[in-house]
């Protein structure tokens, strides 16, 4: 925040987020819930709720946003705003939760990004921005890479839209390909085959996620969580679980020694990605499985259900399509690019290499040109 008033910000309002910035929807008990713009009836997303429906409601130009769970990019795609994840480790995180208030550490995973209007108001935002912490600043500084200008055509772009790990609700389906489609006839060739699946890294990210929010579990829950830990795994032998709760409880209740395993997988799972990103500009896919759904405040996460236009799903599904940018470190911008039939915004996820943010955020314009602006909600305007 210093830096974004050093370079003229004016900065007038805090806006509101979950307890511990740890859900997808933005409630707590001081400050209430936190509608969406677009239906009130419906979330702004979470856990940068509150900084979307600001922006879209035309309180403000330019928020702050976190993202670990796709706090950023979530909620910027509920709300039909601009919202960037940048390149781990390129923005301070001092200050942020998790872990506690007072933390000196940078945690894993999670960064800070700018939500906005425009593509081109995030850019600037992310330009002032990145940099190291004041107590690195005299040994070494940043400097991403230009994209080089290119226009629409001259793109190497790949696209992922299937995965039946977390299929996409049919309305999400039908605006993404939309605008895929009005790329394609603007010029843009798309190659529609990729070599990932989502089963390859999910359960990586959920254990190292777990890791990081895990870290504030009361010791005597732990310690319970342990001593149940061969009953559930009798039960789910039984009956399997909602699909990402084992991989979570695991996460959780790693050793040191295995949480280094874990990792290591994070690391080859980053050269993987590197290697495709040497051929390919950016790669193109879902934030989420649906549109903004309806307020769901009851009951763990992990075992939360959520009705969608195809029937009750797992909350958790708000996790898999925005993973593989987490856990590897890599910079993802989502653009909104049209609404359901039922007038809710969608956002399509932009995914770059690892300090690739500006060439991400170049396309972002083009896609951004090509779809157009959504424009202010009804009543809005």
């Amino acid at each position: 925040m210093k830096r974004l008033e050093a370079a003229g910000a004016i900065v007038f309002a805090k806006t509101n987020l979950p307890l511990f910035a740890g859900e997808w929807q933005s409630f707590n008990e001081l400050h209430g819930t936190t509608r969406n713009p677009w239906d009130p009836s419906r979330t702004p997303g979470g856990s940068s709720g509150g900084s979307a429906a600001s922006v879209a409601a035309g309180y403000s130009a330019l928020e702050l946003g976190s993202d670990i769970g796709g706090s950023i990019r979530i909620p910027a795609h509920f709300c039909g705003v601009v919202g960037h994840k940048p390149t781990h480790g390129i923005i301070p995180m001092r200050g942020h939760v998790p872990g506690p208030p007072g933390s000196l550490g940078e945690p894993d995973l999670a960064v800070a990004g700018p939500m906005g209007v425009s593509v081109r108001d995030v850019e600037l935002a992310l330009r002032v921005l990145t940099g190291p912490r004041p107590e690195d600043a005299e040994a070494w500084s940043l400097s991403l890479p230009e994209a080089p200008p290119k226009e629409l055509g001259a793109y190497r772009v790949g696209l992922w839209m299937d995965d039946a790990e977390c299929p996409l609700e049919p309305d999400v389906r039908a605006v993404l390909e939309a605008a895929v489609a009005a790329l394609e006839d603007a010029g843009l060739e798309v190659v529609r085959k990729t070599p990932f699946k989502l089963a390859d890294h999910l359960e990586t990210y959920v254990r190292l996620l777990a890791a990081v929010v895990g870290s504030g579990i009361p010791e005597k829950v732990l310690r319970r969580i342990k001593l149940q830990r061969p009953a559930m795994k009798l039960a789910w032998a039984l009956k399997p679980p909602p699909g990402l709760l084992p991989a979570y409880l695991e996460g959780v209740l790693q050793t040191h020694r295995e949480w280094l395993a874990t990792s290591e997988r994070r690391r080859r799972l980053e050269a993987e990605l590197a290697a495709y990103f040497s051929d390919v500009d950016v790669l193109l896919m879902p934030n989420a499985p649906w549109s903004a759904p309806p307020h769901a405040q009851d009951g763990e996460i992990v075992l939360r259900k959520i009705q969608t236009p195809s029937g009750e799903r797992d909350y958790v599904d708000h996790l898999p399509w925005i993973a593989l940018s987490t856990v590897t470190g890599a910079p993802a911008t989502s653009v909104p690019v049209g609404r359901t039939p039922e007038g809710l915004p969608v956002g399509l996820q932009v995914v770059s290499g690892r300090h690739r943010d500006l060439t991400c955020l170049a396309f972002a314009k083009e896609l951004e040109r090509v779809c157009g602006r959504l424009g202010a909600p009804p009543g809005y305007a």
